[in-house]
């Protein structure tokens, strides 16, 4: 990341409350998934792990954040979604799948957009319950486990 970018979202960061917390930790989990995506078709692998390797510590924080909430449906589906989500990253390296990495990234992208949506419409109270039906219906349903062979 460059030193620019990185002061920035410091900067962002210091400044914003909860929702742009989460808008910034969506913001990292994109960028991991697209340069990782980038470096698998480069054939860096290095990079590739770097990148995989932030994207799944940011989702293990997010994890962790929605283990502290309380519960409810929506809690479910996004640890839900987490958990896919940390799969899917492992089935791309696994695969060299540039394209597994590319469509998380854009279903992060996709919640992020939402999560976003939910912060705007807080200073709009009225429009808080419609947000909150928005972020239900863009996280998807957790993908199945593949059928990845492992064998020693």
């Amino acid at each position: 990341m460059q030193s620019t970018e990185l002061t920035y979202r410091r900067s962002a960061a210091e400044g914003a409350g909860g929702f742009g917390l989460l808008i910034a930790l969506y913001d990292t989990l994109a960028g991991n998934l697209l340069r990782a995506a980038n470096a698998e078709r480069r054939n860096d692998i290095e990079r590739r792990c770097l990148e995989v390797n932030h994207a799944l510590l940011v989702v293990g924080y997010l994890e962790d954040c929605t283990k502290r909430c309380s519960g409810g449906e929506l809690t479910k589906k996004l640890a839900a979604f987490y958990s896919s989500l940390r799969r899917q990253l492992i089935e791309a390296q696994v695969k060299r799948a540039p394209e597994i990495l590319e469509e998380q990234m854009q279903i992060v992208l996709s919640i992020r957009e939402t999560w976003q949506k939910m912060e705007l419409a807080g200073s709009h109270s009225q429009d808080a319950p419609v947000a909150v039906e928005e972020l239900d219906q863009t996280i998807p349903a957790p993908a199945s486990p593949s059928s990845m062979s492992w064998s020693a």
